[in-house]
């Protein structure tokens, strides 16, 4: 039996901008030129545009494969393809194995129907019978927390109670192949948290499950690997660790094009001076650190200030950020040709993990950045005692009997 569950093989998908067929004469061009085109699925016309182009990826049973990108990469495009709403100018999809997709807020519900109507609808959209939406029925319910108002046309549910029983419909129908949209970030906490629990059992039981989002400590919590577009294209197909590091770089090039075109600094080198290290230092708990940054002022510009932020690298999260400014000190003063050296101070109060150094230079009168240079740095924590977390807090503990 073949561990696929899910192939997207070298798939292309176009579409075109502004197309709008509000009439008869423009409808019958349009499906004249679909039907006997000869560019069908190769070149493009005009207004055409590609959102997807030449995307390979297979997903295993028992996987949770994550699709990460900045907005437009084609993350939804791909979502609506293995679900079969769109159909590829190019390339074959092929699903092994019952699917069940949660792409959208209360897509398959009818408003004026109740939750309840709508959880037999949707089961029976999503291939279950009858009776086994019967045998499970309060399983759902009680999943998506609505019992109050299971009675009640979902019309008037908000929107996070039309996602609540849209993913405890699709999550129960025990598919093989399960597909999540950025559409759980509309649940609460606690709901958030079942979710990620039914996803990590769904995967413990065999099934493959495709996530997309942009909460990257997710993707990094529940998967294994993990694939990043940019601009319609795959820019990386791997381990999460790797993919986080890809995405930043991807985001990072469309965020400073603006930067490239008038740039003012440049960073020249960054250097451990404390401990003396070419490499990833391998710090412990409360270690002194120096990071010496050394920059040049390409042209003559306004005074700056320089901003210092710790991310940790297996789910960027926003561990500690500053500036030369909020640590009180004076502006820089940026002249041409002058070289500036920068040193940052630090004592080490993180846990263990892997920790990246981001730095940006702004001109804080105009609130505008001259320069942003992500990962510049990196270190690692060798720490023994927690077993997660950010922070040391240097926990002491005294235990009294009696």
């Amino acid at each position: 039996m073949s561990e696929i569950a899910l192939e997207f093989d070298r798939v292309w998908k176009k579409f075109k901008r502004g197309e709008i067929h509000d009439s008869l004469r423009d409808l019958i061009p349009a499906a004249t030129r679909a039907i006997f085109g000869k560019n069908y699925g190769s070149d493009l016309e005009e207004r055409e545009f590609w959102a997807l182009q030449d995307v390979d990826f297979q997903a295993r049973k028992g996987e949770a494969l994550g699709i990460i990108g900045a907005n437009g990469a084609g993350k939804s495009t791909v979502l609506k393809l293995l679900s079969r709403i769109l159909r590829p100018n190019r390339g074959r999809i092929v699903a092994h194995g019952r699917l069940s997709a949660l792409i959208e807020v209360g897509a398959g519900f009818h408003p004026d129907l109740t939750g309840r109507e709508n959880v037999y609808l949707n089961g029976c959209i999503l291939g279950m019978k009858r009776q086994e939406i019967s045998r499970r029925f309060d399983e759902i319910v009680e999943f998506s927390g609505v019992g109050d108002a299971i009675d009640t046309p979902v019309k008037r549910y908000s929107s996070g109670m039309y996602a609540r029983l849209g993913f405890a419909v699709a999550a129960h129908v025990d598919p093989e192949i399960l597909l999540i949209d950025e559409v759980l970030s509309v649940g609460d906490m606690s709901f958030q948290e079942r979710c990620f629990r039914k996803m990590e059992e769904k995967v413990s039981s065999g099934a493959a499950v495709v996530f997309v989002s942009h909460n990257l400590q997710a993707i990094a919590a529940l998967c294994s690997r993990c694939i990043v577009l940019a601009k319609g294209v795959k820019v990386y197909d791997g381990s999460t660790a790797g993919a986080l590091q890809a995405y930043c770089d991807a985001v990072n090039k469309v965020g400073i094009a603006d930067l490239e075109r008038r740039p003012k600094l440049q960073v020249l080198s960054a250097k451990w001076i404390q401990p003396d290290t070419a490499n990833t230092p391998v710090l412990r708990p409360r270690d002194a650190c120096k990071l010496m940054v050394t920059f040049e002022c390409l042209e003559d510009g306004p005074p700056f200030c320089a901003g210092f932020i710790v991310r940790r690298t297996r789910d960027l999260l926003y561990c500690y950020g500053a500036t030369t400014e909020e640590l009180e000190q004076p502006l820089i003063e940026c002249k041409k040709g002058s070289v500036l050296k920068v040193v940052y101070s630090f004592k080490n109060n993180f846990l263990r993990g892997h920790y990246r150094i981001d730095l940006n230079i702004r001109d804080p009168r105009s609130a505008t950045f001259l320069s942003q240079v992500d990962g510049i740095a990196s270190f690692s924590v060798d720490e023994r005692i927690s077993y997660d977390g950010v922070v040391d807090l240097g926990l002491g503990v005294e235990v009294e009997h009696g």
